[in-house]
């Protein structure tokens, strides 16, 4: 697989988790939690159910135990201090912490093997995110504290590290991914038992809400995410990621929950123009075997 095609395989994560806000909010009124138990309890069965029937059941017996851990506490770790920070201080500033995640991968992947971090690479960020502020900071919110940005800013380095240390678990098969998402659907449950209330969507909107986020935004995602992280142009697809809200917001005003404004206008003009230049950072002639699987 070459860089290229692992970085646009790496971006359809990006695409899916741009509905993840529409489909959220047709699934109400679930809870948090049980939503997140039950979204990750179909994309790690779906995922394990294909890994059996293409016989590649025992990959994922050779995986040692801290990498299960690791992925577990990534995926978990990140959507409980998410889910925390916004319980406790719902802002448009807790938002934006929560999602300086891309900039922290832009940023870290400079400490890889054969990874080199170029200004054009961290001003690219800097102006996506700028694009990415002008949508988080226009929504309507409640107070933030200290606690819940404290929270936050936990959550974004979490995903930031998850993502960022796939790299180094290069030779851990995909695969792997499904048990991830099942042993995080797991411990959701049991989050969601200790401090929810169990509400069950009420329409069959609402149950087409929760299938789709399992199968998308919070399933396929994270393996093509998985894909980019460890065999695609890492930095790149940091300074991509702030289409995410972007994306997202265009698709609440397709659907008609969100009015268009000029605010979406000059946030495309900065998050295209923060990615180009990323792009253009890159080495004008990348190692033919950093480019292969």
């Amino acid at each position: 697989m070459t860089q290229g095609r692992a970085t646009a395989i790496g971006f359809s994560a990006v695409l899916l988790w741009a509905l993840l806000a529409l489909f959220t909010i047709g699934s109400a009124p679930v809870p948090p939690f049980l939503l997140n138990a039950i979204c990750f309890a179909i994309g790690g069965g779906l995922g394990l159910v294909r890994v059996l029937a293409s016989g590649e059941g025992a990959v994922l017996r050779r995986v040692p135990w801290y990498v299960y851990l690791f992925g577990t506490i990534g995926l978990f770790g990140y959507h409980a201090l998410y889910f925390t920070a916004f319980r406790i201080a719902p802002s448009a500033e807790t938002g934006l912490i929560a999602y300086l995640w891309p900039l922290f991968i832009v940023l870290l992947s400079g400490l890889l093997p054969g990874e080199r971090l170029r200004a054009g690479h961290i001003l690219g960020a800097l102006i996506a995110f700028a694009g990415a502020a002008l949508i988080v900071l226009g929504r309507d919110g409640g107070q933030a504290n200290v606690t819940g940005l404290l929270l936050a800013f936990g959550c974004a380095i979490t995903w930031a590290v998850y993502s960022v240390a796939s790299r180094a678990f290069g030779q851990v098969p995909t695969a792997a991914v499904a048990v991830y998402c099942l042993a995080t659907a797991l411990l959701s449950a049991i989050a969601h038992l200790a401090i929810e209330q169990t509400v069950w969507p009420a329409t069959a909107t609402g149950w087409l809400s929760v299938l789709a986020l399992g199968l998308g935004p919070v399933g396929l995602a994270f393996f093509t995410w998985d894909i980019g992280m460890k065999k695609g142009d890492i930095q790149l697809l940091g300074v991509a990621s702030y289409a995410a809200p972007l994306l997202s917001t265009l698709a609440l005003v397709i659907a008609g929950i969100a009015p268009p404004s000029l605010t979406l206008l000059v946030s495309a003009v900065l998050i295209t123009g923060g990615a180009a230049l990323a792009a253009r950072s890159r080495p004008a002639r990348p190692g033919a075997k950093r480019g292969q699987a």
